[in-house]
Parts: C-alpha cells; structure tokens; sequence
C-alpha cells in the first residue's frame, strides 16, 4: 500500500489535473471548497469555478442551466446536502431530463465523524441508485478516485460520485482504470465471497487473509459502480462460490447489499450476509471507532463470513 492521502484531496488534484482535457468542465460549491477541495480547481481556474453560498439547491438547479448550454459541471458539496437537500432539482431537473451534470458527494458515510447524525451520509447512494438515468460510482483508493473523476466527466449524463473525507491508500497496484459498470477481482477464492464499495475495501483485504489463515478462500470483488451494477461478475462468483458477504459503509437498505441481494434473488440464489449500518443513524465520535461500534471492521466481515459458511454447509 502506498502512502495515504484523503480522498477529498485526490478529487481536487484530479479536477485540477484534467481540466485542460475537459475544457467545457466547470465546478460549483457551496461554501464549502476548503472541505470538499473544490478549491484546488478555483486557484487554478478561478473563471471556471462558482460558489453558491449555502444554497444546495441553487447550485444544483444552476448546474442543470449550465448543461445546456454545453458546459459540464461538477456540482460538489457534502453528500447528505446534494442527495437530500438538493434532492428536488436533482430529480426534476438533472435526472428527469438526463442532463450532463456530474453531483461530487463528499464526508459520505461515517467520515464527517465531528459532526455526528446531522451530517453523516448514510443513506445517499439508496438516493441516487433508485433516480432514474443516475449513474453512481463509489471508489475505494486513490487510484479509482482517479479514474472514477475521469469516468464520470468521459460519461454523457448524470452522474453521483461518493467521496470520503478519510485518508485513503492505494490497492489498486497503480492502475487507474475504471470502467462504468465494471467489477473487479481484487484477489481469486472458490470458499466465499466478499462484495465490497469504497472505504471498506482494505477491511475486506483483512478479511480475506484472516480467514485465509483458518482455511477459508475468500474471493475479494469490488463494485466500484454501484449502477449500473455488474450483475455478471456477481453472477459469476456468488455460483463459484455459493456465498456471498456485501461490505458498505452505508445503510445496508438501498445500496450494495440490495443490489447483491436483488441480483442473486434473480439470477443465483445463494447464501447473502449484508455487512452495513443498521436502521439508524451515525453519531459524533472519532471514525475508526465509529466504524468499529457499527460493525463495519475486519473482526465483523470474518464473523459475517463463518456465519454464512455455517449455513452453507
């Protein structure tokens, strides 16, 4: 693993690094570039860029004018704001008309641990997966955060990014690739495996070497697009395998774990742990701990796993 970086720095850099490429790009705020890293893509491009103020749902409305005119905005701010807050134009007006804008969710999950319930995104990608014409990538690293900001600005029409505002690693051996609607093997098993999105993939990685270590081949996929949702690699495994645990740092109604579980249900049904939130929101507290508290850790996976084995057997 490399050096870690937040993941909300990477998204800068990365706007940075490709708006010459992407010269129609421009990027809206709300106040809040310091946090989100917007701000990069302002000292470089001041003329591109555009601060709302604390009005999500201006600038969402405001982004869905300006794709019109040709233009292509990153429309960023926290996820909870984009996806409930502006939750009305990005419907009516983005996603109903299937409009180029591209929504940048930042501190998604348990990563804005400060400020506790009433900041903490849990439910967002619930949100934007049930929203007609939505796109929805979830990286885990620095290198598909990478790839992920360049997808999403290749891709004609809507699209919601979830970005962390942890540190992040690299586990992807340099490779930025990322393909809309594409899984990944990050590591082959044939005993059980383990579907995971975003923050918790390293916790998945240490999953897999624990239960390694007590004979158990557990197989790593990530879905890094949450939708479109890679049905055939799911598929694919879930009958090599005949178990399957989702990982998510999100509540486990609405995102991975119903995608998973829906894509099983219909296509190869087979035994389904979901690692996730419960029905409940987040709390202040420092963020390891809070993922810890709500089971989302290595210790909980392998639990999850050897539960799921049993029944298998």
């Amino acid at each position: 693993m490399s050096v870690l970086k937040p993941m909300r720095v990477v998204f800068g850099e990365m706007l940075c690094q490709l708006g010459e490429e992407f010269a129609q790009m421009v990027v809206l705020d709300c106040d809040a570039s310091s946090s989100t890293q917007t701000k990069l893509f302002n000292e470089k491009y001041p003329e591109r860029f555009y601060n709302f103020g604390i009005a999500e749902a201006n600038m969402v409305s405001a982004a869905a004018g300006m794709s019109t005119c040709g233009l292509i905005p990153v429309a960023s701010t926290f996820a909870f704001l984009v996806t409930l807050r502006a939750g009305d134009p990005v419907r009516s007006l983005i996603a109903y008309n299937n409009l180029n804008v591209k929504l940048a969710g930042g501190y998604a999950g348990l990563s804005d641990f400060a400020d506790g319930a009433s900041h903490q995104s849990v439910m967002d990608i619930a949100v934007m997966r049930s929203m007609p014409n939505m796109t929805v990538l979830v990286p885990s690293d620095i290198e598909s955060t990478r790839g992920a900001v360049r997808a999403m600005l290749e891709h004609k029409g809507p699209v919601y990014i979830r970005l962390s505002r942890d540190a992040v690693g690299s586990y992807h051996g340099g490779d930025e690739t990322f393909e809309i609607g594409r899984g990944r093997i990050l590591r082959d098993g044939s005993d059980i495996t383990l579907a995971v999105c975003g923050t918790l993939l390293p916790y998945a990685l240490a999953a897999a070497d624990e239960l390694a270590a007590l004979g158990i081949n557990a197989a790593v996929a990530e879905f890094p697009t949450i939708k479109p949702f890679d049905s055939e690699l799911m598929t694919k495994y879930a009958a090599k395998t005949g178990a399957v645990v989702s990982i998510e740092e999100h509540t486990i109604y609405g995102g991975l774990g119903s995608a998973v579980a829906e894509c099983l249900s219909e296509q190869c049904p087979v035994r389904l742990k979901r690692v996730g939130i419960a029905d409940m929101f987040g709390r202040s507290g420092e963020y390891k701990k809070l993922l810890d508290d709500y089971g989302l850790t290595t210790s909980y996976i392998v639990q999850a796993a050897r539960e799921v084995l049993n029944h298998k057997k």
